[in-house]
Order: structure tokens, then sequence, then C-alpha cells
């Protein structure tokens, strides 16, 4: 095949953007990964008895190796890929003797080690029109490709594309699932994670405080008079309190808390990092604070507090079931005890309520 030659800023075909989308869609990094690919490569160089075969993938700026066979090869920038080649003329490109091409005869892997002379490469098309990289043979000597040969490669090229479409729909399928249990975990109107989700982060949160020998801080809050809103002012307008309620509580919390809406007007708020008991009663008088202020919805303007509960792990309780009891007993005591207050589980008795 004739020596094309090519000019560095010539190497990026003209649906690069679209492409760069299917490369990112791979997660590149996690193709070395793949037995399979391998496997094809150590196939390949087998049947072509060549130095070297190679998969890659040429995404922005770097060419990638997702799998190979014989000498040692390594990730390089993509404008001294001889597969950005492949990339650009969406077609097979092949060079007989690399010491003769008017630019590849300048790269490293020509003048020194390990000192390339052939290679022919075939495009890895993931989408019509687009390829992602090559599946190429390289030698270290000259050498003729048959059109047999030529056909071989292509088919082989094929097959390397399979398998990449494959780990691309797992890829995607992880994420479908972790998008899955995500929505399945979340409460669609405030965003917080929901009652459903509240077994699994108390189990993760006590297993982090009882290995790092800390405490685990649980808080329930009710909303005092939001029913009477509701029926007042209706669905709408309740809704928007709820809405707004989530931002107040989020407001006073870490990104590493884990709010919760329990249903209705109550909330949760799990911390997963070990909490003192001044922290948590440092947050309660905060989340007391926010509910104090009056909620402006709809050009009303509505009073609303909060009545919070407060337990402790492991001494309040050391499984999920303990705790939520508790920490719902300590709700109680708060509303029972006049609401606009909070109350730990542990000094349930009036002198200890705030």
């Amino acid at each position: 095949m004739d020596a094309i030659e090519f000019s560095r800023a010539q190497l990026r075909p003209v649906n690069e953007a679209d492409r760069q989308l299917v490369v990112r869609s791979l997660l590149p990094s996690q193709m070395p990964d793949m037995p399979e690919l391998k496997a094809l490569s150590f196939l390949v160089r087998e049947i072509f008895d060549i130095a070297t075969c190679s998969v890659s993938i040429i995404d922005e700026d770097w060419q990638r190796i997702a799998a190979s066979s014989g000498l040692p090869t390594s990730d390089c920038a993509r404008d001294e890929s001889i597969c950005t080649r492949v990339v650009y003329k969406n077609a097979p490109f092949i060079v007989e003797d690399l010491r003769k091409h008017p630019e590849l005869s300048k790269m490293p892997y020509v003048t020194g080690e390990p000192g390339y002379r052939f290679y022919a490469g075939a495009p890895l098309q993931l989408d019509p029109g687009i390829s992602i990289g090559a599946l190429c043979v390289i030698d270290t000597k000259p050498r003729r490709l048959e059109k047999s040969q030529l056909e071989q490669l292509r088919h082989f090229a094929t097959v390397a594309t399979g398998l990449i479409k494959l780990h691309r729909a797992n890829v995607m399928l992880q994420y479908d699932e972790a998008a899955l249990k995500l929505a399945a975990m979340t409460d669609p109107l405030t965003g917080l994670y929901n009652r459903g989700a509240l077994r699994d982060l108390i189990d993760r949160a006590l297993d982090t405080a009882i290995s790092s020998g800390g405490t685990l801080g649980a808080i329930y809050i009710d909303m005092d008079k939001f029913k009477s809103v509701n029926d007042t002012h209706g669905h709408i307008v309740g809704d928007m309190m709820l809405k707004e309620a989530s931002d107040r509580i989020r407001s006073v919390l870490r990104a590493s808390d884990y709010p919760l809406r329990m249903g209705g007007d109550e909330f949760a708020v799990l911390f997963n990092a070990p909490m003192t008991r001044e922290a948590l009663e440092s947050v309660a008088v905060r989340l007391l604070d926010v509910f104090r202020k009056p909620f402006e919805l709809n050009g009303l303007q509505l009073q609303t507090h909060a009545s919070i509960g407060i337990a402790l792990a492991p001494q309040d309780g050391n499984t999920w079931e303990e705790l939520e009891r508790n920490v719902d007993k300590a709700l109680y005591a708060a509303k029972a005890a006049g609401r606009d207050r909070f109350v730990f589980f542990d000094t349930l008795g009036p002198n200890k309520i705030h």
C-alpha cells in the first residue's frame, strides 16, 4: 500500500466529537481487564506468526492498549500512534517497511527499541462510521500482507469489536442497576433517601462506627402542625413545605451525612462519621432554629416547628432495629413534652428536655 503522509493536525476524523462520546462510554480504563481481548490478541499473533498483536483504543489525547501479546507495548501520545491513522482513515492501514515511511520512520519505536518495521491495522467500528481504535499486527522485519491475510485481519477486528460491545453493554447495565437502586432508595418529592433505604444506611453506618470504636448518631424529626397546613392550604402547598423543609435540613448537615424522608412529615438523619454527643446537640439546635423560621410559600407565611429525637449507637442500640425503636421513643418524648425541642433517648426526664 502506498505510504500516505499525515500532518498531526490532520489526524482527527470529521466525526471526532461523536467518536469521543463513544470512546467515553467504554470506560477505557477498565478495558485492560478483559481476558477475552487478551486471548484474541494471542491467537492473532500465533496465526500471523508475528512479533506483536495489539488492540488499542484512541481517546482524545492517548492511545490506550486494551490488550496485547508478544513484544511489550504501552500507552503513548495519540499523535505518535500508528493506530491513529487507522482511526483517521476508518479503514485498514498497512506499512510494509516503517523505515521507508516519510513520517513514521522518525518514530522512536522505529529508530530505537523494539525497532518495528511492519505494521497492519484494521479499525474497530463500534458504531457505523465510527472507529474507536484498531486491532493491529506489528513485526520487527518488513513484510507483505496477502489479500487473504487482510481479510483475516478484518474478521479478527470484527471479533474484537464484538467483545468491546459486550463490555460496553455490561458497563451500561452496571450503571443502570446503580441508577435503579438509587431511585428505589430515593424519595421522589424531596430527593432525600426514603424509608426503604434506612436499614441499609444504618447497617453501613453502624459497621463504620463499631469498627472505628466511635459512635453513630441518629436523629428523627417531626414537623409540628404540618397536618393543619396540608388540610387548610392543600397538598400543593404541603408538598412545597416538605421540599423547603428538606432543603433546610440539608443546610445544617455535612456532605457525608444521610438525610431521609421517612414518610409524611417525618424526617431522619444518620451521621456516617463518628459524632460526639455535643456535636449531635449542636446539629439539633440548628435544626430547631431553621424550622422556627416562617415558610413563605405561594404568597403565604406559614409557621411550623420541629420535634426531634436523638439516639446514639452502640449505647442506645447496636442493631438497626434497636436504634430505630429508641430514637422513635425519644421523638415521642419530645412531642409529648410540648414540641419544638429535642430529647436524647438516654435522658428522657423532663429536666433533660430542651
